[in-house]
């Protein structure tokens, strides 16, 4: 059973995830407070000692950023909710941070309650909270930090940095532009779905490419790209006509 705080600056959302927290996820939580402002939160962390932390990104005219840079040890699970729009909330998917989209969805919550169990360290969590923060101040910024669950744990790369990505069963084969490669726990369409508005581009059922990267491409058929670390790349016949769109924006 888990502990847990919850931090809002608004009633109705502390009421409303006090109540699905009850309805849905009465076996693994159990809400110990709530708290309204950083001040309070601080204090309750220090008194309460949760082990799970339900956090608000902006609360009054601070953020949960905030709230964690003023506690001694973060020792304890954090999600996130939050209002933002998409394109900030991308960047608690780049980062691997849990978040929920208020208003809260009752599947979505039970979902992040569920990844719990899968818990990481903290170090780890540091790391994660660190790519976030970059992140979100960088916002519609290309400097996007994508954390990668490899097999030994988490590495921390810039977007920039990938030059393409090649499925592996429900692995991704991520290959970087200093040579470096990483065996990741993602499959290639999650990397599509984080990656799609970042010059990448889904050019093969099992590649994805950084349109930066490309050196040149022949034509015949769907064609074939040749990217800087000299592989050949098929382009399929259905993608051929989207890929060349693509290119000519670059």
């Amino acid at each position: 059973m888990f502990r847990a705080l919850l931090i809002d600056d608004e009633q109705h959302c502390l009421d409303r995830l006090s109540g699905l927290l009850e309805t849905h996820c009465r076996d693994s939580i159990g809400v110990c407070g709530q708290s309204a402002s950083v001040e309070e939160a601080c204090r309750a962390i220090a008194s309460l000692h949760p082990d799970l932390v339900f956090l608000d990104v902006q609360i009054q005219d601070q953020t949960g950023f905030d709230l964690l840079g003023m506690v001694p040890r973060i020792d304890f699970e954090v999600i996130f909710t939050t209002a933002y729009e998409k394109y900030a909330v991308q960047a608690f998917r780049f980062s691997a941070m849990d978040y929920l989209l208020k208003p809260v969805d009752p599947d979505d919550l039970v979902q992040a309650v569920g990844k719990l169990k899968e818990k990481i360290g903290a170090a780890e969590l540091s790391g994660h909270l660190k790519a976030l923060f970059h992140n979100l101040t960088q916002l519609r910024g290309a400097a996007r930090i994508i954390s990668v669950p490899t097999v030994k744990g988490f590495t921390f790369v810039t977007v920039g940095e990938i030059l393409r990505c090649q499925a592996q069963g429900n692995y991704t084969i991520l290959f970087l532009k200093d040579q470096r490669k990483f065996t990741v726990a993602r499959t290639l369409k999650q990397f599509e779905e984080l990656l799609s508005d970042y010059s990448f581009f889904r050019v093969h059922q099992s590649h994805l490419i950084n349109l930066s990267y490309i050196r040149k491409y022949d034509k015949g058929g769907g064609g074939t790209v040749w990217m800087q670390d000299q592989t050949q790349i098929e382009v399929s016949t259905r993608r051929k006509e989207e890929f060349l769109r693509r290119v000519a924006e670059i």
